[in-house]
């Protein structure tokens, strides 16, 4: 079973995409997997397994 999470990125207008890289590795870390980016980074939907 999977379980998923909506994330809206709070990037700020400098290094823009360093903290999204940033942030991704934070999630990615916890085990999430990007399913999929919205069109302007204005949402992430983020999934992994519920039983790991």
């Amino acid at each position: 079973m999977k379980e998923y999470k909506v994330i809206i990125p709070k990037l700020g207008f400098r290094n823009r995409l360093q903290n999204f890289e940033e942030e991704l590795n934070k999630y990615a870390r916890e085990g999430w997997i990007v399913n999929h980016v919205a069109q302007g980074w204005s949402s992430v939907v983020l999934e992994r397994d519920k039983n790991r």
